[in-house]
């Protein structure tokens, strides 16, 4: 089946990122304009949901329903409170300041996993600057749920990415899928599977995919079935922006062309969690209706 994508909202201008699907209604983020936007299917209306994010990106939900969020542009990673309120849970490491937050996935126990890459202007002004780096690394980290005091410890769980981006759990969730999203010639961009040891560490990873020069993986949602369904490539080569389907082992079974470039993230959605979203570097809110169905931890399909 061919995935027929329509553009259904925007461009805003600037990367949108992080659709996250609430059970009726799609959230994503306007980088640029710290804002969280709630786009209605029933209406096919747009409405801002939440305002002042910090340059918030990725986005996701617990297994409770509550909204968790990668705020770029302060450093930091946070759940949202009934009243809006954010919950800090990771603003820092071994007394450094965290990069630029930008994806996170949760685990069956509670765990928040994230990626913190250094991309220039990602976090705002202050972040085209890289002296303002304060990590001699780009890493995976894993924050582990509230001690008796309420603060959740940190974790580093990789030691061999240079900028990762989306990140993804399998089906069992013994495997985490890392986006490897280098910027320059010397960084390099795949698609790794990092095995979850029982302790929460990781082991060593699997590349499932190379894309060589051009642009890989930004974001990524996972099917019913344990496929990787994921936003990759530009036109300045390559195949082009596209949606990949890949299989557990890497190979890619599905290409599906994208009408705008530079396609930033992804996620299932409506009762069946067949409709995917797609969002873009331009700002777009894209849609397809699709053959496959989605495994999101929250909402379940109905």
């Amino acid at each position: 089946m061919s995935w027929h994508f329509i553009n259904i909202n925007g461009p805003f201008g600037g990367t949108t990122e992080g659709p996250a699907w609430d059970g009726a209604g799609l959230l994503f983020t306007h980088i640029p304009a710290s804002q969280i936007i709630r786009f209605d299917p029933a209406t096919s209306t747009s409405s801002v949901y939440k305002e002042d994010t910090n340059h918030a990106n990725g986005l996701t939900f617990d297994s409770e329903g509550r909204l968790y969020a990668c705020e770029g542009g302060a450093r930091r990673v946070v759940r949202y409170e009934a009243d809006g309120t954010p919950t800090v849970l990771a603003d820092g490491f071994e007394g450094k300041r965290l990069n630029i937050p930008n994806d996170l996935a949760i685990d069956p126990r509670g765990r928040v996993w994230f990626t913190d890459p250094y991309y220039e202007g990602a976090g705002g002004p202050w972040s085209e600057d890289r002296a303002n780096k304060d990590l001699d690394h780009d890493s995976v980290f894993r924050l582990d749920p509230p001690n008796a005091d309420g603060s959740w410890s940190i974790n580093r769980v990789t030691f061999d990415t240079t900028r990762p981006n989306g990140l993804l759990f399998s089906l069992d969730h013994r495997t985490l899928y890392v986006a490897q999203s280098g910027r320059n010639p010397d960084e390099k961009r795949e698609l790794r599977a990092y095995p979850v040891n029982d302790d929460g560490s990781l082991g060593t990873y699997t590349v499932l995919h190379d894309f060589g020069e051009h642009r890989g993986i930004d974001g990524m949602v996972l099917d019913s079935e344990g496929y990787i369904v994921a936003t990759a490539g530009y036109r300045a080569g390559g195949p082009g922006p596209s949606i990949y389907v890949f299989a557990p082992d890497g190979g890619v079974v599905e290409r599906h062309p994208l009408p705008f470039d530079r396609p930033t993230n992804c996620t299932f959605a409506g009762t069946d969690l067949t409709t995917l979203y797609v969002t873009t570097g331009e700002g777009h809110l894209l849609r397809a209706f699709t053959d496959r169905q989605g495994r999101l931890g929250y909402p379940k399909a109905g």
